[in-house]
């Protein structure tokens, strides 16, 4: 009989790709995989090859939301006994981490950020709580991972455990036939600007995007997701009259988001760095423009200015310079082809293939 192992996740199963590669590899070394996570109003239909179980909870967001779900995730892994236990970001390690001293249980832990640094808690009495959570836990953890070598370097200076580091790197798209424009409903004689992902928030070069894209001729921005900074931003538009230069799209699967990918001609990522957990960041969204071969320009955050200029994969701009970024998006899009070339060699460095070796090696140790 498979070890089962069950992973845990704050987030909607659906649209959680960095797991979702965990669950798919986990699944080829021979695990009977189960993944927790939650059902939202727009949760789509799912369709894996591995169980999932979305629960449904009373309080959406906010402190009752995160006190809910933990006692919910607590009783669900009480009495759903995995051999391994895995647990995705600090909100769902009280609970893993529980269970996994109760039963004895190895638990890994997965930091897809530095939780404690995002902006959204910051200067909040959630934050103490968080930081309780982590401080009381972590320095006992054996096996931890994250994101990249930055945030690692946060983690072992604060609790003196080096993390081990998978990026959140996009497998290549297989037997992927880009859509056209118009299949797409996209309108043919404009160019595209693309900023994508769940987690649209403050600080993160949206509000910027808008402004600088609503002033370029024959351009549209695409902002395909969901996030905090969408209502506001959904506002702005309205008022201003953008909505010709704007349009929001719900999150959707990862297949049918990368058909919007490839159809833009430019990717964002303007994460400012107002935050440390921002000054580290490294979104999967920079992934997934380089494998759908769309040059990007970036906010200069430490991780993404060095994979973008090491490879030469599009510019780097400080994003609240409005004239500077409304230049750079035209410029990568205009000489699109000087990209190519790292585009090519970023797509063969840079690859799941690659990246999961490790994590391939590290859980098989509990087959």
């Amino acid at each position: 009989m498979p070890k089962k192992i069950i992973l845990s996740t704050t987030n909607d199963i659906s649209t959680d790709n960095r797991v979702h590669k965990v669950a798919m590899l986990l699944l080829e070394l021979g695990y009977d995989v189960h993944w927790v996570g939650r059902s939202l109003p727009n949760s789509v239909p799912l369709n894996r090859p591995y169980t999932t179980t979305r629960m449904r909870l009373f309080f959406k967001k906010g402190g009752l939301f995160y006190a809910e779900f933990q006692v919910r995730l607590f009783f669900f892994l009480l009495l759903n006994r995995a051999s391994v236990v895995l647990s995705n970001d600090l909100d769902t390690l009280l609970p893993a981490y529980l269970i996994s001293r109760l039963y004895n249980t190895p638990l890994v832990y997965d930091s897809h950020e530095y939780f404690c640094g995002v902006p959204e808690i910051q200067g909040r009495w959630v934050k103490k709580v968080w930081l309780a959570v982590e401080r009381s836990i972590f320095p006992k953890l054996t096996h931890v991972w994250t994101v990249n070598e930055s945030i690692a370097d946060l983690y072992e200076k604060d609790y003196g455990i080096r993390p081990q580091v998978f990026r959140n790197i996009s497998p290549k798209p297989h037997a992927f036939e880009p859509k056209s424009k118009r299949e797409l409903g996209l309108p043919e004689h404009m160019s595209i600007a693309i900023n994508q992902g769940s987690g649209m928030n403050v600080d993160r070069g949206l509000e910027e995007a808008v402004s600088a894209v609503a002033g370029m001729e024959g351009w549209l921005l695409l902002l395909v997701g969901s996030g905090d900074a969408i209502p506001g931003l959904k506002e702005k538009v309205a008022q201003e009259g953008w909505q010709e230069k704007v349009k929001f799209i719900d999150r959707m699967p990862y297949d049918q988001l990368l058909h919007y990918t490839a159809a833009a001609d430019v990717g964002l990522s303007l994460d400012k760095d107002s935050n440390i957990n921002y000054r580290f960041s490294l979104p999967n969204k920079l992934f997934d423009y380089i494998h759908c071969n769309t040059p990007v320009v970036t906010s200069r955050v430490v991780e993404v200015k060095r994979i973008v200029e090491d490879y030469n994969v599009g510019l780097t701009v400080h994003v609240d310079n409005i004239l500077a970024l409304r230049r750079s998006i035209a410029a990568v899009a205009k000489h699109r082809e000087a990209y190519e070339p790292g585009l090519k060699h970023a797509q063969e460095a840079l690859s799941w293939e690659k990246e999961c070796i490790p994590l391939r090696n590290f859980y098989a140790q509990f087959l």
